[in-house]
């Protein structure tokens, strides 16, 4: 099969995975028990009169027929008409629009950070099998793997906020920028979003790259012994060369799924380490959707998050065709 039968056929599994997706989406939150109107009726301040209440049901569409909801509700997903959220009359759009450039600085340092560190240091490991290196650094990174990151997030809180006052408690920006206070030199401005954000980075980077160590370690000693690596090694190549050409590289399938699914994530935030810190990012939104049940951000939150895993998915197909020829063969 050649490569362009390879790329035509992974976006027809992916176009039908969207639209199974979809459906799915729409009757888990179609099966809901209740009225999804009640608890926003209720939340209002004056009482909502029966004609109010039917005219809101026809706003939101629910005084349609269940085949007529779902035809518009894939009309609307898939021209990313979200419409405004029932809890606070905001367009969905304007509120991720807000936060979401928050999120990817947040979670892409962090991630970046996670992968560079525990790859390079599962390697390391890997090549340092059997020491007392290995064995310390994967006890301990057991340990870490085993604690929950509100825990982490509240020692880092402890130590770094309220004993050593070198961070703020919480907050997206620094405290010293209310009021229209923030510097319009870009190097100062930088510094400041780095600076408000470093404990929680440090949260996410501590709770995640153990994994990526662990992972790339299990990768990396599954093909460290084989032939071509000791033929590497004869040849008089530096271990260096050996290690990342010619043992991280075929190693390295696993590791691209896992990173582009990572990246895939990222919209979504950090929800318990941007609630604990009141960072004002998607994870934040997110529960509080999720908490005040309001169903348009919700049918957003999980459809964006599936898109996202879609494409992730499909990048990762045409990465692995590009990588492994056996792959696109084979399929």
């Amino acid at each position: 099969m050649g490569l362009r039968q390879y790329i035509l056929k992974r976006i027809m599994y992916s176009v039908i995975l969207l639209f199974a997706f979809l459906t799915v989406n729409f009757g888990i939150f179609h099966a809901m028990p209740g009225d999804p109107l009640q608890k926003y009726a209720e939340s209002v301040e004056a009482k909502m009169t029966e004609q109010e209440y039917m005219e809101l049901r026809k706003y939101f569409g629910l005084d349609q027929s269940l085949q007529e909801r779902y035809v518009l509700y894939i009309k609307n997903t898939l021209t990313f008409n979200f419409g405004k959220s029932r809890e606070t009359g905001i367009s969905v759009v304007e509120s991720i629009s807000e936060r979401l450039g928050n999120t990817l600085l947040l979670m892409g340092l962090a991630a970046f950070l996670s992968i560079s560190v525990g790859t390079l240091l599962g390697t390391l490991l890997a090549y340092k099998r059997g020491s007392r290196l290995e064995t310390g650094v994967v006890t301990s990174a057991l340990t870490l793997s085993a604690l929950p990151v509100f825990w982490i997030g509240w020692l880092i809180l402890y130590f770094f906020a309220v004993q050593l006052g070198w961070f703020q408690v919480g907050g997206t920006y620094p405290k010293w920028w209310a009021g229209g206070n923030m510097p319009t030199n870009p190097l100062m401005y930088i510094g400041g979003r780095l600076w408000a954000i470093t404990l929680p980075i440090l949260t996410l980077f501590i709770f995640n790259f153990d994994g990526w160590m662990l992972l790339t370690r299990a990768c990396v000693l599954g093909t460290i012994t084989d032939d071509y690596v000791v033929t590497a090694r004869a040849k008089g190549l530096k271990e260096r060369t050996v290690l990342l050409k010619h043992v991280l590289k075929p190693a390295s399938l696993p590791l691209i799924t896992a990173v582009a699914l990572t990246f895939a994530f990222l919209w979504n935030g950090a929800i318990i380490t941007e609630t604990l810190f009141a960072y004002n990012g998607m994870g934040m939104w997110i529960w509080a959707a999720i908490y005040s049940k309001d169903i348009p951000a919700m049918y957003v939150i999980f459809f964006i998050s599936g898109l996202l895993v879609i494409i992730a998915n499909f990048a990762v197909d045409l990465v692995y065709g590009l990588i492994d020829p056996r792959i696109k063969v084979g399929q």
